[in-house]
Protein backbone atom coordinates (compact mmCIF):
# COMPACT_ATOMS: atom_id res chain seq x y z
CA UNK A 1 0.00 0.00 0.00
CA UNK A 2 1.32 3.37 -0.87
CA UNK A 3 1.26 6.75 1.27
CA UNK A 4 -1.62 7.88 -1.38
CA UNK A 5 -3.53 5.00 -0.30
CA UNK A 6 -2.95 4.41 3.03
CA UNK A 7 -6.29 4.74 5.57
CA UNK A 8 -6.18 7.66 7.28
CA UNK A 9 -3.70 9.79 5.34
CA UNK A 10 -3.79 13.01 3.55
CA UNK A 11 -1.81 14.87 1.48
CA UNK A 12 -1.69 18.71 2.70
CA UNK A 13 0.61 20.07 0.49
CA UNK A 14 1.63 19.32 -2.96
CA UNK A 15 4.66 20.16 -5.00
CA UNK A 16 2.72 23.77 -6.15
CA UNK A 17 2.37 24.71 -2.30
CA UNK A 18 5.44 23.69 -1.43
CA UNK A 19 7.21 25.96 -3.69
CA UNK A 20 4.60 28.77 -3.09
CA UNK A 21 5.38 28.54 0.71
CA UNK A 22 9.56 28.68 -0.07
CA UNK A 23 9.00 31.64 -2.16
CA UNK A 24 7.12 33.46 0.19
CA UNK A 25 9.74 32.32 3.41
CA UNK A 26 12.52 33.93 0.70
CA UNK A 27 10.87 36.90 0.26
CA UNK A 28 10.24 37.14 4.18
CA UNK A 29 13.30 36.32 5.20
CA UNK A 30 14.90 39.17 2.43
CA UNK A 31 12.40 41.81 4.06
CA UNK A 32 13.23 41.22 7.32
CA UNK A 33 17.57 40.77 6.53
CA UNK A 34 17.35 43.69 4.11
CA UNK A 35 19.22 41.66 1.40
CA UNK A 36 21.66 39.00 2.01
CA UNK A 37 24.66 40.38 2.35
CA UNK A 38 25.36 38.90 6.12
CA UNK A 39 22.58 36.21 5.61
CA UNK A 40 23.34 32.38 6.30
CA UNK A 41 20.94 29.58 5.80
CA UNK A 42 21.55 26.10 7.79
CA UNK A 43 19.58 23.09 6.67
CA UNK A 44 19.29 20.25 9.44
CA UNK A 45 19.79 17.30 7.51
CA UNK A 46 18.11 15.14 6.52
CA UNK A 47 15.19 17.49 4.69
CA UNK A 48 16.26 20.98 6.14
CA UNK A 49 19.28 21.11 3.92
CA UNK A 50 17.44 20.64 0.32
CA UNK A 51 14.81 23.26 1.60
CA UNK A 52 17.52 25.54 2.54
CA UNK A 53 19.75 25.02 -0.53
CA UNK A 54 16.09 26.11 -2.35
CA UNK A 55 15.23 29.16 -0.55
CA UNK A 56 18.75 29.95 -1.06
CA UNK A 57 17.88 29.92 -5.04
CA UNK A 58 14.90 31.66 -4.58
CA UNK A 59 16.91 34.32 -2.84
CA UNK A 60 19.70 34.14 -4.73
CA UNK A 61 17.54 34.68 -8.04
CA UNK A 62 16.03 37.77 -6.26
CA UNK A 63 19.28 39.16 -5.27
CA UNK A 64 21.18 38.75 -7.90
CA UNK A 65 23.65 36.76 -6.35
CA UNK A 66 25.36 32.85 -6.14
CA UNK A 67 23.62 31.18 -3.57
CA UNK A 68 25.87 28.43 -3.03
CA UNK A 69 27.89 31.13 -0.63
CA UNK A 70 24.43 31.44 1.48
CA UNK A 71 24.09 27.93 2.56
CA UNK A 72 25.68 25.15 5.00
CA UNK A 73 24.50 22.07 6.61
CA UNK A 74 24.46 21.20 10.61
CA UNK A 75 24.55 18.27 11.67
CA UNK A 76 22.69 18.18 15.63
CA UNK A 77 23.17 14.39 15.90
CA UNK A 78 25.67 14.54 18.78
CA UNK A 79 23.70 17.52 20.63
CA UNK A 80 20.37 15.83 20.83
CA UNK A 81 19.31 14.91 23.98
CA UNK A 82 17.45 11.41 23.00
CA UNK A 83 20.86 9.85 22.27
CA UNK A 84 20.32 7.16 25.65
CA UNK A 85 17.09 6.41 24.05
CA UNK A 86 18.28 6.26 20.53
CA UNK A 87 22.12 5.78 20.56
CA UNK A 88 22.64 4.30 16.85
CA UNK A 89 22.37 7.39 14.94
CA UNK A 90 24.46 7.94 11.90
CA UNK A 91 26.25 11.23 12.19
CA UNK A 92 26.42 13.60 9.27
CA UNK A 93 28.24 16.31 8.47
CA UNK A 94 28.40 19.87 9.26
CA UNK A 95 29.53 22.35 6.77
CA UNK A 96 29.52 26.09 6.89
CA UNK A 97 30.07 28.34 4.55
CA UNK A 98 33.60 29.57 3.72
CA UNK A 99 32.44 33.18 5.24
CA UNK A 100 31.38 31.19 8.12
CA UNK A 101 28.72 32.63 10.80
CA UNK A 102 30.21 35.05 13.25
CA UNK A 103 28.52 38.17 13.12
CA UNK A 104 26.28 37.01 10.40
CA UNK A 105 22.11 36.07 10.34
CA UNK A 106 22.11 32.73 10.78
CA UNK A 107 18.31 31.47 9.06
CA UNK A 108 18.18 28.06 10.87
CA UNK A 109 15.80 25.43 8.29
CA UNK A 110 14.00 22.17 9.01
CA UNK A 111 11.21 20.69 7.59
CA UNK A 112 9.18 20.31 10.46
CA UNK A 113 8.65 22.10 13.96
CA UNK A 114 6.85 19.80 16.75
CA UNK A 115 8.67 19.52 19.92
CA UNK A 116 11.43 22.11 19.50
CA UNK A 117 14.08 19.82 20.69
CA UNK A 118 15.82 19.34 17.28
CA UNK A 119 16.36 23.24 17.29
CA UNK A 120 17.58 23.32 20.88
CA UNK A 121 19.87 20.87 19.71
CA UNK A 122 20.60 23.08 16.50
CA UNK A 123 21.53 26.38 18.81
CA UNK A 124 23.84 24.03 20.82
CA UNK A 125 25.91 23.04 18.58
CA UNK A 126 25.84 26.51 16.55
CA UNK A 127 27.39 27.72 19.76
CA UNK A 128 30.39 25.88 19.68
CA UNK A 129 30.97 26.63 16.05
CA UNK A 130 30.46 30.79 16.30
CA UNK A 131 28.67 33.40 17.58
CA UNK A 132 26.22 34.49 14.82
CA UNK A 133 24.79 38.37 14.79
CA UNK A 134 21.26 37.13 14.89
CA UNK A 135 19.47 33.03 14.65
CA UNK A 136 16.25 32.33 13.44
CA UNK A 137 14.31 29.76 12.33
CA UNK A 138 12.48 28.52 9.15
CA UNK A 139 10.29 25.34 8.82
CA UNK A 140 8.68 24.26 6.12
CA UNK A 141 5.80 22.91 8.71
CA UNK A 142 4.87 23.85 12.37
CA UNK A 143 2.68 21.39 13.33
CA UNK A 144 2.49 22.51 17.29
CA UNK A 145 2.84 20.37 20.25
CA UNK A 146 6.15 22.49 21.54
CA UNK A 147 8.00 21.04 24.54
CA UNK A 148 10.05 24.03 24.58
CA UNK A 149 9.73 27.66 24.38
CA UNK A 150 10.87 28.07 20.79
CA UNK A 151 9.02 29.17 17.85
CA UNK A 152 9.68 29.66 14.17
CA UNK A 153 9.60 32.98 12.51
CA UNK A 154 9.15 31.70 9.00
CA UNK A 155 6.56 29.17 8.70
CA UNK A 156 5.32 27.59 5.22
CA UNK A 157 2.20 25.81 7.03
CA UNK A 158 0.74 25.87 10.44
CA UNK A 159 -0.71 22.28 10.32
CA UNK A 160 -3.19 21.69 14.08
CA UNK A 161 -1.83 17.88 14.38
CA UNK A 162 -3.02 15.19 17.26
CA UNK A 163 0.20 13.29 18.87
CA UNK A 164 -1.95 10.14 17.36
CA UNK A 165 -0.54 12.36 14.07
CA UNK A 166 3.20 12.33 12.20
CA UNK A 167 3.60 14.94 9.51
CA UNK A 168 5.36 13.39 6.58
CA UNK A 169 7.65 15.35 4.25
CA UNK A 170 8.83 14.29 1.36
CA UNK A 171 10.69 16.54 -0.95
CA UNK A 172 12.22 15.52 -4.66
CA UNK A 173 15.89 15.40 -3.43
CA UNK A 174 15.70 12.97 -0.84
CA UNK A 175 12.60 10.87 -1.85
CA UNK A 176 11.85 11.49 -5.53
CA UNK A 177 8.45 13.76 -5.55
CA UNK A 178 7.44 16.95 -2.89
CA UNK A 179 4.36 16.34 -0.66
CA UNK A 180 3.52 16.73 3.03
CA UNK A 181 0.52 14.75 4.19
CA UNK A 182 -0.94 14.27 7.71
CA UNK A 183 -0.93 10.06 8.21
CA UNK A 184 -2.28 7.95 11.44
CA UNK A 185 0.11 6.31 13.71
Amino acid sequence: MTAATTPGSREVLGPPEIARALIRIAHEILERARGADDLVLLGIPTRGLPLARRLAATIGQVEGVDPEPLVGALDVTMYRDDLRRHPTRTIGATSLPDRGIDDKLVVLVDDVLFSGRTIRAAMDALADLGRPRAVQLAVLVDRGHRELPIRADYVGKNLPTSREETVAVRLAETDGVDSVRIEAR
